[in-house]
Parts: C-alpha cells; sequence; structure tokens
C-alpha cells in the first residue's frame, strides 16, 4: 500500500520523521514545504515540494489543484499528517479519491486544538491526539492512546 506523508516543514515534519521506522514494508512518498531542510531531503527520498500556504487564500485555492494532480498521479491508499495546513488540501481531495485519512494532532497541543484538526476532522478516518485533555475538542472519531511521538 502507498502512504502519503504530508507535513508542514518545521516540528510536523520532525514528528512525522518519527513514524517512518513504522512504515517499513510499505512504499511512501512525502509533500511539505520548500526550504533547505526539505530540498535535501528530495535528495535521497520521493518528495513533492510546495511553497508555504500560511493563512493565504489564494495559495491554499492552489493547493487544492497540486493536491489533485499529486494525488491523481501517485494514488497513495493512505493520508498520514501531522499538520499543518497543508493536510488541509491532501486530506480533502485524498478522501474524495478513496484513501483513508489519518491526522494526528501535534503533540505540542497539550490544552488547545490546531487550527487544521477541525478542518480535516470530518474527512479523518483516524484522528489521534496526544495528550488526554485535547479529547475534549473533538467528537468521538478522536483517539487518545498515548504520546505517539
Amino acid at each position: 500500500m502507498k502512504i502519503v506523508l504530508v507535513c508542514s516543514h518545521g516540528g510536523h515534519l520532525t514528528q512525522m520523521n518519527m513514524l517512518v521506522p513504522a512504515l517499513e514494508g510499505h512504499e511512501h512518498f512525502w509533500v511539505t514545504y520548500r526550504c533547505v531542510r526539505t530540498e535535501a531531503m528530495a535528495a535521497r527520498e520521493h518528495v513533492y515540494l510546495l511553497t508555504n500556504i500560511g493563512t493565504n487564500p489564494a495559495r491554499m485555492a492552489v493547493a487544492f489543484f497540486h493536491a489533485l494532480r499529486i494525488m491523481l498521479v501517485e494514488r497513495p491508499g493512505v493520508v498520514i499528517s501531522t499538520g499543518a495546513e497543508i493536510a488541509i488540501p491532501f486530506s480533502w481531495v485524498g478522501k474524495a479519491l478513496g484513501a483513508r485519512v489519518v491526522y494526528i494532532e501535534s503533540w505540542s497541543r497539550i490544552h488547545t486544538r490546531s487550527g487544521t484538526g477541525p478542518l480535516v476532522y470530518p474527512v479523518t478516518d483516524l484522528f489521534l491526539v496526544q495528550w488526554p485533555d485535547v479529547l475534549r475538542f473533538y467528537g468521538s472519531k478522536a483517539h487518545y492512546v498515548g504520546g505517539l511521538l
């Protein structure tokens, strides 16, 4: 099964890298933002590098088109994301194309929810939080199984 790992380029990428050993035996590729760190990563792994979306609505719209193009070419069966906003287009497009969507709320969210979590929650098949206090911000689909990262 092919898996796409979607995350922004800072701490979210660090957290996602910690999950890679669990993917042994599964083909995977990355979607993240362009920066020095991710360009170096792209030299040794299959990576799509996008422009940072931030809070720019026009960039978010463009990111949906990038997500559709990438997802149609790659056809992953699973989307896994630790956030941030880059998770939104890939989660929604992935779900529309039949992929399973897994979102892992950042370990830095101890007492609050992220801005991305509520926007991807409706399309997730598995929604994980890493602190029990965060469960109160989400519905029954959210699970706390301990700190994952």
